[in-house]
């Protein structure tokens, strides 16, 4: 009975909290970020303004509802990830599989890039993520926490979505940018005309 009403509590957190996120983006893009207040998300949500902060930080914090999701699921990409795998190999899947379906055009990601606290709290969150990522890559590796192979490794794995989000094939770009990651700049076909000799020395 115990695990009953502990599974019932849950599912009532979880549903009160996707009900804020869900009225705080569709108050957010209709009128702007700067123009709705917490308690009308809170009354837009049928719950209390403590409610609301018992799920979510700040106003910011609404808008990124699944920012602990997001940290697990890196986290496990490596950790978990198939017997003999590199780590470098598990990022890349996992952020083609999760990070390169969404564009552009999509309207949380449109309020996020015009709105600046909004774009400053994503900067923050990734920066955490990056850290976590870091640690995790240590552990994975037997490297120091802040050996550059870690902590530039997490660093751009987690640039490389931006940069696939603005390309016509975001899975294609995603695996560039990581064969490039794994293979580094001399392999490249831009850089084997760099040294190429030049015939009117």
């Amino acid at each position: 009975m115990a695990e009953m009403t502990t599974g019932r509590r849950e599912r009532k957190k979880a549903r009160t909290r996707q009900a804020l996120a869900d009225a705080a983006v569709r108050l957010f893009t209709e009128r702007g970020f700067d123009d709705v207040g917490v308690r009308e998300v809170a009354e837009a949500a049928d719950v209390s303004l403590s409610t609301l902060f018992k799920h979510f930080p700040s106003k910011e914090a609404l808008v990124f509802d699944l920012d602990e999701d997001v940290e697990s699921a890196l986290v496990a990409a490596v950790r978990d990830r198939v017997p003999g795998q590199p780590v470098l190999h598990a990022l890349r899947d996992h952020m083609v599989h999760t990070r390169t379906a969404v564009r552009t055009d999509d309207p949380t990601f449109v309020l996020v890039e015009s709105t600046p606290a909004l774009r400053d709290y994503a900067r923050r969150m990734w920066s955490r993520h990056e850290r976590t990522l870091a640690a995790t890559l240590a552990e994975a590796t037997g490297l120091d926490p802040e050996d550059p192979a870690v902590t530039g490794l997490a660093r751009f794995a987690l640039e490389a979505p931006g940069l696939a989000r603005a390309s016509e094939d975001p899975a294609r770009t995603m695996r560039d940018v990581f064969a490039l990651l794994e293979n580094g700049w001399a392999t490249t076909a831009l850089a084997r005309q760099e040294v190429r000799p030049d015939r009117d020395g």
